[in-house]
């Protein structure tokens, strides 16, 4: 278990979105949030109390948490004498990056020599086997993007927490590194050997009671050409009944990739239930997640209202409008 409280390292990250861990677990599990710690030139902010590593030790933080995620998942060499000071001052660290905290020498052995844990959340322990495509029981919804964070996390997270509301049984299923540190379990898709995608994936869904809806955190986007396989892995594997499309309206191109334009949203959603129909036929799509927060206020409904009209879905801001409209879909 990764112990709270917790202070949330944000480095020196240079936008909001490189921060997404550090926001997600804010917004979704702010009882365990204590603090954050931003190096100079830090131009995120979740807005926490600001706290240095002794101050956030006395305060009563038992881990800190590495709360960023970025494109290849590496960790700063100058941030190293920050986890090492954490280390000792008494806490724990977690990571979610695909740099591992226990290959860095200097955080192996300060956390060996104190006594420390350290959580690779992103590296799974547990061997998986190819997918086989066979029928689960139960029901799944899989969240897909034109892009990276776009929203998909916070759509599954909150249909999970409409349905429960509602009375009904339903159970968010991390794939990322921010999701499984709120859910307290699941696997990083990402950093699965490819040909176990899929079969990671159905392990993450197994079967359930036929009224039980795994809510599914997407992954990448098909349209992106650095992580495209892993979402294709993704789509296959849960073997979706319903897939909810998510989009930022204000992007012009993939996120990193400035020469690749996103995706039309009718042009998004036909490819992904052509890739989910290969193992659910059935699959359909049940409507549109929409983060408005870059538009400006009096345009939201105007371009909420657009969406509908093009794709014929629900359209709604899960964090504006709630995700009701979209689980009135559901069977």
């Amino acid at each position: 278990m990764i112990r709270p409280p917790y202070l949330l390292f944000l480095g020196d990250v240079q936008d909001q979105l490189a921060a997404k861990t550090a926001h997600g677990l804010k917004d979704w599990r702010p009882e365990r949030c204590l603090a954050q710690l931003r190096l100079p030139g830090c131009k995120a902010d979740v807005g926490l109390p600001e706290m240095s590593v002794e101050e956030a030790a006395r305060a009563g933080c038992r881990t800190m948490i590495v709360a960023v995620a970025n494109s290849g998942g590496w960790l700063a060499e100058h941030w190293v004498p920050t986890i090492v000071a954490a280390l000792e001052a008494g806490m724990d660290v977690a990571s979610g990056l695909h740099q591992r905290l226990v290959d860095i020498p200097i955080v192996a052995e300060t956390a060996r020599r104190l006594g420390r844990q350290l959580f690779d959340v992103r590296h799974p322990t547990q061997r998986f086997k190819t997918a086989t495509g066979i029928k689960r029981s139960g029901k799944r919804l899989l969240t897909v993007g034109t892009d990276c964070s776009c929203g998909k996390k916070y759509t599954a997270l909150a249909i999970e927490r409409e349905l429960l509301g509602r009375g009904r049984k339903a159970t968010f299923r991390g794939t990322g590194q921010t999701g499984i540190m709120i859910a307290g379990s699941g696997v990083a898709i990402d950093a699965v050997v490819a040909d176990f995608i899929a079969g990671a994936a159905e392990w993450l869904s197994p079967d359930n009671d036929p009224d039980h809806w795994d809510v599914i955190e997407g992954q990448g986007s098909l349209f992106h050409p650095a992580f495209a396989g892993v979402t294709l892995g993704l789509i296959h594997g849960s073997q979706p009944d319903a897939i909810v499309l998510c989009h930022e309206p204000t992007r012009r191109h993939m996120r990193g990739l400035p020469h690749r334009p996103l995706p039309g949203l009718k042009e998004c959603l036909e490819a992904n239930l052509a890739a989910a129909r290969l193992t659910n036929p059935a699959v359909r799509a049940v409507g549109v997640s929409i983060d408005t927060h870059l538009l400006e206020p009096s345009r939201r409904a105007a371009y909420l209202a657009e969406v509908e009209e093009e794709l014929g879905l629900p359209a709604v801001d899960p964090l504006v409008t709630g995700v009701g409209r979209i689980v009135d879909a559901l069977p």
